[in-house]
């Protein structure tokens, strides 16, 4: 038997999950790489501690600044700020959040705070990791630092002040090197960063990639930094560590479920066996007493199990009620900060509905009803909602508008 590896790290690639092993003093070795990105469809994980690293698009990273050093606080203002932003972890989903240290001055420190979206069927591997991370932080780098690389087709960014990462975005990009757009997310980003009082501005570019004739495309040029184009390094388990430890809640009680039909079913079969051996064996009144005893236990678990049955039932009735992303007045609240401010852009009507979002107003310029269009499709805070915004229409008092969006699903 071949000796067991010491640490096995599952990054997000270019086209497809990684597979990196090796001793964490040595440094890692690529062992196998794949083209789905579903973590369940992983196959051939060697022995040893697994380390997952989350590709950025499942993640929402919050940087910001506190008024404080008590580094016992910093969970604690992090998730304050997170509901301001109306971000709600599911408690009952696992540890889904985690704060991070980026600069202490005097009495105030910059933070960054993660938060980590629930993982979704097939989005694990089969084999459970012992520990998580997210990718961003799974390649050091130097200085204040823009990294830009591809996870699963998609262009993604991360930025950084003295190597500590800062923040890091996703982005819907997929061209073969990078564009305006790109560029356009990643000003915005700063932009952002700057209103929160983090300035950063980046004094070189790393582009990681696999290209065969690669180029640094829209960021040559950019930010008047240079652009170091190479094949993105190996990972290294990043320090600290993270405590982030997403628990699948749905499967436990699914097996729960099975493990209790399993028994009532084997119970049932011990009260027929006995029945059985009660008619034709000599020892009948004894074996009839124990039936007896053991069909009242099995009579006795039954109002338990169907009013568990009912409460399942009756708390997926409620999922519209209880779960944060069906929410009407917490949606329209996310939708209201997207107006551009001063622009007399305003809505006439807003329909929320399980399955459908309709957005209707009237503007008195076409821009301020182009500026919310774009403000919708790019907020953090309505990630996973899919927008149908068609061109606006002249009407009596100025310009009309109807846009529509499906929600997620979970």
């Amino acid at each position: 038997m071949s000796k067991p590896t010491d640490k096995v790290l599952l990054v997000p690639g270019e086209s497809g999950w990684e597979i990196w092993t090796g001793p964490t003093e040595a440094g890692f070795q690529l062992h196998a790489t794949s083209t789905s990105a579903r973590a369940s469809e992983l196959s051939g994980i060697p022995n040893g501690d697994i380390l997952m690293f989350f590709p950025v698009k499942a993640i929402t990273a919050i940087p910001m600044k506190v008024n404080s050093q008590d580094d016992s606080l910093f969970p604690e203002l992090a998730v304050m700020h997170a509901e301001r932003l109306g971000l709600r972890p599911d408690t009952m989903a696992g540890q889904l959040t985690d704060t991070f240290v980026i600069a202490r001055e005097g009495e105030t420190a910059a933070l960054l705070s993660v938060h980590l979206r629930p993982p979704g069927e097939g989005e694990l591997p089969l084999r459970g990791p012992k520990e998580f991370d997210i990718s961003a932080r799974a390649f050091p780098v130097t200085g204040d630092c823009l990294a830009v690389w591809k996870e699963f087709g998609r262009w993604v960014f991360s930025l950084s002040h003295q190597g500590k990462t800062v923040y890091c975005q996703a982005t819907s990009v997929a061209s073969d090197a990078p564009d305006d757009s790109l560029v356009r997310e990643i000003r915005l980003a700063l932009i952002q960063l700057a209103l929160q009082g983090i300035d950063l501005t980046p004094t070189h570019i790393v582009l990681w990639t696999q290209a065969e004739n690669p180029t640094p495309g829209a960021l040559a040029g950019t930010f008047n930094a240079p652009v170091e184009v190479s094949p993105r390094p190996a990972p290294v388990p990043p320090d600290p560590r993270s405590k982030l430890l997403p628990a699948d809640v749905r499967a436990a009680r699914r097996a729960a479920r099975r493990r209790r039909n399993t028994l009532l079913a084997i119970a049932a079969g011990i009260i027929a066996y006995l029945g059985l051996l009660g008619w034709f064996g000599y020892d009948l009144w004894k074996i009839q007493t124990e039936t007896r005893t053991l069909t009242q236990q099995a009579e006795a678990t039954a109002p338990d199990a169907e009013a568990y049955q009912l409460h399942l039932a009756k708390w997926d009735e409620l999922s519209h009620a209880v779960n944060q992303n069906h929410s009407p007045v917490d949606i329209l609240f996310r939708i209201s900060r997207c107006i551009p401010p001063n622009s007399g852009l305003r809505l006439k009507s807003a329909e929320v509905t399980a399955t459908e979002i309709t957005l209707t107003g009237e503007a008195g310029q076409p821009a301020a009803i182009n500026q919310f269009s774009l403000a919708l499709t790019k907020s953090n805070d309505l990630v996973g909602l899919v927008w149908q915004t068609p061109a606006p229409a002249q009407g009596a008092r100025g310009w009309e508008f109807v846009f529509s969006a499906t929600p997620p699903k979970n």
